[in-house]
């Protein structure tokens, strides 16, 4: 009996885990107006060469997967993974972006460098 508990603790634990770890790199964002709020500072540019990372916007939350660069905004901070703020400087930016509205281009470039 005693190692059926262990077994479900150990599985308990180990989904947790997995919620917690798909939710924190999810692609649900809000947009805030605050630049100390935000999670990324995001500058949207015009060229796709130049882009971090290729973004397609969603209707449905559920297309937004981790690192997919499939977004789905929320209008609710609390829903969010993702803070994020638009600046207009792109030496101010945390991730440059390019809005594209085929989704099989969405994803991160070459051009990123940092953390995925």
């Amino acid at each position: 009996m005693r190692a059926s508990k262990l077994l479900f603790v150990k599985f308990f634990f180990a989904l947790v885990f997995v919620f917690i770890a798909e939710s924190a790199f999810s692609q649900v964002v809000y947009v805030t107006q605050w630049k100390s709020d935000a999670d990324r500072k995001i500058y949207i540019t015009e060229w796709k060469s130049e882009a971090d990372m290729i973004v397609y916007t969603s209707e449905w939350k559920s297309e937004a997967q981790p690192n997919s660069g499939i977004w789905y905004f929320t209008e609710w901070k609390s829903d969010a993974d993702w803070q994020i703020y638009y600046t207009q400087w792109k030496s101010e930016a945390d991730l440059k972006i390019y809005i594209t509205q085929w989704k099989s281009e969405a994803g991160y470039t070459d051009n990123y460098k940092g953390p995925r």
